[in-house]
């Protein structure tokens, strides 16, 4: 199922579902079966809930600062940004939820599930073990996602680490997960320098610029799809912005570790470790 879903999401993929309608959605509208149509609805309603923290349309910006596949990140100049920040903003996704397509208001936009496609596909892989009578179970997708189906044998809860970016500090929380999701953002998971200063791989939709407020961004819930959007969000929002975002949802437990040396961080629902040598005894870290 995983790699069915990565066929149809990637954008890397000439033949996926996602690269039909980054060719063809700016010349027309294009139909989408109805799975991934409702992913496109869900991703509009969390970039409308993160007052577009979150935005699948970033795909011109990824471009822009060579952050795209495989390449290693630049300073785009002033008037390339402002051509790619133009091509960027759901208001130019056109989504027909009667004829089910999609439909792009003007050349040069694309779309990118990067910060979504992992907690969706935990998600559905969660579902369809669920349906098989699984009961207990963690899925890990890489070190930023987990989704899990009840708890261990052995324990009431599966307990996740989330690291601290200093890594002789130990992890910075022991998050317990029961039929729960956790998924985390930041800044180091694909950064270049350009001389004295380090650029993140996540960008602010709004500016066209990698994130600054915040290193490190933790969302659980118990949406995996929710909890991928969420945490990117948080991490271009930084801890100033977390608490509008996180306080209308009691279902959401959520960690902003902030940018610069004091690490100023803001957190609800997830308890903070004090400093200790790396090591821990956590599941996943």
């Amino acid at each position: 199922m995983v790699r069915r879903l990565d066929a149809q999401l990637s954008r890397y993929r000439a033949a996926s579902d996602i690269g039909r309608i980054i060719r063809c959605a700016a010349t027309g509208p294009v139909p989408v079966e109805p799975e991934l149509f409702a992913l496109l609805l869900r991703a509009r309603e969390l970039s409308e809930r993160s007052g577009g923290a979150f935005d699948i349309t970033v795909g011109p910006l990824l471009h822009c600062w060579g952050l795209a596949g495989r390449e290693g990140g630049r300073v785009p100049d002033p008037a390339e940004l402002e051509h790619a920040r133009a091509g960027t903003g759901m208001a130019l996704l056109e989504l027909d939820e009667r004829r089910r397509t999609i439909r792009f208001a003007r050349p040069g936009v694309s779309i990118d599930l990067g910060a979504i496609g992992k907690g969706y596909a935990l998600a559905q892989a969660a579902l369809t073990l669920r349906e098989l009578g699984i009961t207990s179970a963690l899925l890990h997708g890489g070190t930023s996602s987990v989704t899990t189906i009840g708890a261990p044998p052995d324990a009431a809860a599966w307990r996740v680490a989330i690291e601290h970016p200093g890594a002789a500090a130990g992890p910075l929380a022991l998050v317990p997960l029961v039929n729960r999701s956790l998924s985390v953002s930041a800044v180091w998971g694909k950064a270049f320098h350009a001389g004295d200063v380090r650029y993140g791989h996540v960008l602010a939709p709004r500016s066209g610029c990698p994130a600054q407020g915040a290193v490190l961004a933790a969302v659980a819930c118990a949406d995996a799809t929710a909890a991928d959007a969420l945490s990117t969000a948080l991490l271009v929002l930084g801890p100033a912005a977390a608490d509008r975002l996180v306080a209308p949802d009691p279902d959401l437990a959520a960690l902003v570790l902030g940018a610069g040396p004091a690490y100023r961080t803001w957190s609800r629902g997830i308890t903070l470790r004090p400093r200790v040598p790396a090591g821990g005894n956590a599941d996943v870290a």
